[in-house]
């Protein structure tokens, strides 16, 4: 008896090899998308605080529409992406390079203040 259940391989790449597609996916982004950025850096981490695979990236900062409240001095802000549920979500290195890039592209609209309900609009949600 077969499961009903597809069953794919699941990506194995440890933290160096999934920050080194992060990164070639980061310099794949557009120059005027990336040279905005201000005082933010970009960090790999295994999984949420709460362990889950449901969340691929996160933004953890002031947004530039809210940088009023910015003080001088202050920590960078953060962009996280999450490597297991990245590669618990694809099949293969292409779909995770996608998958990168698109989270890039969400994650660093929200820098910019653009909203999940806007991104979804947009497509990249």
């Amino acid at each position: 008896m077969h499961d009903d259940v597809e069953e794919h391989a699941r990506l194995d790449l440890d933290a160096a090899a999934f920050e080194a597609l992060v990164v070639s996916e980061l310099d794949r982004l557009p120059d005027d998308m990336v040279e905005g950025l201000d005082n933010v850096i970009f960090v790999v981490e295994d999984r949420p605080e709460d362990g889950s695979l449901d969340l691929l990236g996160l933004y953890d900062g002031w947004a530039l529409t809210e940088r009023e409240r910015y003080g001088s001095g202050e920590l960078p802000d953060r962009i996280i992406l999450y490597r297991e549920p990245h590669l618990a979500a694809c099949a293969d290195e292409d779909e995770l390079r996608d998958e990168i890039h698109t989270t890039l592209v969400h994650e660093i609209a929200h820098f910019y203040g653009i909203d999940d309900a806007r991104l979804h609009e947009l497509g990249w949600a």
